[in-house]
C-alpha cells in the first residue's frame, strides 16, 4: 500500500473537495441569516402595523366622543393613519401626476394594499367588496372610514352602492373605485364592470384614471405583493412584510373626464388605465412629490 508522503502537495481532487465544501457552508450561512432577517423584519413590521392600526382605532373613538363624523372627516382619518403606516414599514411611494382633489378615481386593483397606498396620498372614500368587513382589525377600519361596500352575491346591490357613492361624491369626496371586480397579478388589466359607474355618470362628477404598480428589491411583486386568486389573507401579508424594499407607483391620467353613460365610462377608463400601465417609468414629477411628501408630514403628525 502506498501511502502520502506527509511533504508532499494536497491532490487537485483533495483542493476542490476542500473548496466545494466551503461554498456550500458559506451559502447555508448565508440563507440563515436572510431567513433570519426576514423572520425578524416580518415580526417587528407585523407589530408595527397591528400598532399603528390599534392607535387608529383608539384616535377614531376620540374622536367620536367629540360628536358625529362627517364621510371627508372619515376619509381625512384613514389618510393620516394609512400615511404614518406607509413611512413606518419604510415602503416607497411614487406618484406620476396629480391626485384628483374630488369625483371619482378608477384604477386597476392588485390587493389590499393599494388602499393604504392611495389613502396614504390623499384623503379617500373606498368602494370594496364586502368580505373586506371581515377581516381582523383592518375591516373595523375599511367601516370606521366610511368605506362603501358592495355584496357582489346580489344582482339589486348596485342600486344601493351607487347611493352612497352619490352621497360621498355630493359631499366633496374622492371616491375610489376599483371596476375590475376582483384583484389580479398586475400582468393585464382587467374588464371593467360599467354598474357602479352610475354615480359619477348621474352627478356628472370628474373621473380620473390611474394604474397602480409594485417593484419589489427581493421578491415578486405578482406573488409578494399583489393579493389575487385563491391566496389567504394572513400567509400573504407576512411574506408581504417580509420584503425588504416595495416600492408602489400610480401614475395618474392627465385629463379629466365627465361621461354620460357607465358603458362608455367603464370602456374609456379601462383604455386608459391600460395605456398608464404600457408608460415607461418616469421620474417623479416635482409638484407631485412636493404634495405627497406636505402630506405624509401632515399624516405622520
Amino acid at each position: 500500500m502506498r501511502y502520502a508522503d506527509a511533504n508532499s502537495k494536497p491532490s487537485t481532487c483533495y483542493m476542490r473537495d476542500r473548496k466545494n465544501l466551503k461554498k456550500t457552508t458559506s451559502t447555508a450561512k448565508m440563507k440563515l441569516g436572510t431567513s433570519a432577517s426576514q423572520t425578524l423584519r416580518t415580526g417587528i413590521r407585523l407589530a408595527v402595523l397591528i400598532s399603528t392600526a390599534l392607535q387608529g382605532c383608539g384616535h377614531f373613538f376620540f374622536l367620536r366622543l367629540r360628536g358625529k363624523i362627517t364621510t371627508l372627516e372619515r376619509a381625512r382619518w384613514l389618510h393620516r393613519w394609512c400615511a404614518k403606516a406607509i413611512d413606518r414599514l419604510q415602503i416607497e411611494l411614487q406618484p406620476e401626476g396629480a391626485f384628483p382633489s374630488r369625483g371619482l378615481l378608477v384604477a386597476n386593483h392588485l390587493g389590499y394594499l393599494d388602499i393604504m397606498v392611495l389613502s396614504a396620498m390623499h384623503p379617500c372614500v373606498f368602494v370594496a367588496k364586502q368580505e373586506v368587513r371581515s377581516w381582523p382589525l383592518f375591516g373595523l377600519m375599511a367601516k370606521l372610514s366610511g368605506t362603501v361596500f358592495v355584496d357582489r352575491a346580489r344582482t339589486t346591490a348596485a342600486h344601493s352602492t351607487n347611493a352612497e357613492m352619490s352621497n360621498a361624491l355630493a359631499q366633496g369626496a374622492v371616491v375610489v373605485l376599483f371596476p375590475e371586480g376582483t384583484s389580479s397579478d398586475g400582468s393585464k388589466v382587467l374588464p371593467f364592470r360599467p354598474a357602479l359607474f352610475d354615480a359619477a355618470t348621474k352627478a356628472g362628477a370628474n373621473v380620473v384614471s390611474a394604474h397602480i404598480s409594485y417593484d419589489v428589491a427581493d421578491g415578486s411583486a405578482a406573488n409578494d405583493v399583489c393579493y389575487w386568486g385563491e391566496m389567504s389573507f394572513f400567509p400573504h401579508l407576512l411574506r408581504l412584510l417580509s420584503r425588504h424594499q416595495i416600492r408602489a407607483r400610480v401614475r395618474f391620467a392627465a385629463e379629466t373626464r365627465k361621461f354620460a353613460d357607465r358603458k362608455l365610462a367603464a370602456r374609456v377608463t379601462r383604455e386608459t388605465v391600460a395605456s398608464l400601465a404600457q408608460m415607461p417609468a418616469l421620474s417623479t414629477a416635482r409638484a407631485s412629490t412636493t404634495s405627497l411628501s406636505r402630506s405624509l408630514r401632515q399624516g405622520r403628525q
